[in-house]
């Protein structure tokens, strides 16, 4: 049968190619989880750099740039890697390969055969891919699309017509949108959506609270028919709440911290203010 949009933990499902090539695979684990791809001679999985967790003693490793997968200026700028993993099975019997997610994030199968061959997802989202996908950025120069941040102008763009793996922070909720219904959902919270969905972005509050962020600080509007993918807990979410948990209690437990801070600021509003009036 063809790859569900996602899957429960330990179900076994099995991929279906246009050229009817079989490839089971299996998602494993809760949060942090694993997806198992069985290959068969000569069969390759696409990967992001890292993602190996194992594999069989048949698959062979390479590090190599395609053509098919776009890398520009932006994502070299922003530490994007320009290289792309290919495990190959060069054995002569079956063979498989483990590519784990590098968070608490959920990996989500997208078949891109049921999606009229492209799917909108958030940046670094993309994890594996099996047969026919390329990756490319979404730039969407409309300003009323353009949200702050660099990460806005890096949204993925899957297309083709092979077996995408994603992945998603928390729980993921899956909404298809009829004609003319819109969704209201806060910017990091949108994986993935179909290129049916007209997505409209409104700030929530004054522009300077989109730029040094804030609780639902931009709002995306989707206007249906399409497909949308939602998570609860994005990891930008995540990892702000983490350095707040680390920082602030050692603020408060050493308040040598904040003498220092204070300190500093005062230097150099000395040093400021002296070279002012040196130069005068």
């Amino acid at each position: 049968m063809a790859a569900p949009f996602f899957s429960t933990p330990f179900q076994p499902y099995v991929y279906q190619s246009p050229e009817d090539a079989l490839i089971p695979f299996q998602i494993l684990g809760g949060e942090a989880q694993v997806v198992q791809i069985m290959l068969k001679p000569q069969e390759r999985v696409v990967a992001k750099p890292g993602s190996m967790c194992f594999m069989s003693g048949s698959i062979e490793t390479e590090h190599v740039h395609l053509p098919e997968n776009d890398v520009g200026m932006w994502q070299w700028l922003f530490g994007k890697t320009l290289t792309s993993v290919v495990l190959r099975n060069s054995g002569p019997s079956d063979g498989f390969v483990g590519i784990a997610a590098p968070s608490l994030a959920r990996i989500l199968p997208i078949d891109l055969a049921m999606f009229n061959g492209g799917i909108l997802c958030q940046p670094d989202a993309f994890l594996c891919s099996v047969n026919d996908v390329k990756v490319s950025n979404a730039v969407d120069q409309r300003g009323r699309n353009v949200a702050v941040g660099a990460e806005v102008f890096l949204r993925q763009k899957l297309s083709g017509q092979g077996l995408a793996f994603i992945l998603a922070g928390g729980s993921v909720v899956q909404k298809n949108l009829e004609v003319g219904e819109v969704l209201a959902v806060d910017v990091s919270c949108i994986v993935a959506v179909t290129n049916t969905v007209n997505i409209q972005i409104k700030y929530n509050g004054p522009m300077r609270k989109a730029i040094f962020g804030g609780d639902n600080a931009v709002i995306a509007y989707l206007t249906g028919p399409g497909i949308v993918f939602i998570q609860s807990l994005p990891f930008q979410r995540l990892s702000h709440r983490i350095a707040r948990a680390v920082t602030y209690p050692n603020m408060r437990e050493n308040p040598k911290v904040l003498i220092q801070i204070a300190i500093f600021f005062f230097l150099a509003y000395v040093v400021i203010l002296s070279s002012l009036i040196l130069t005068e």
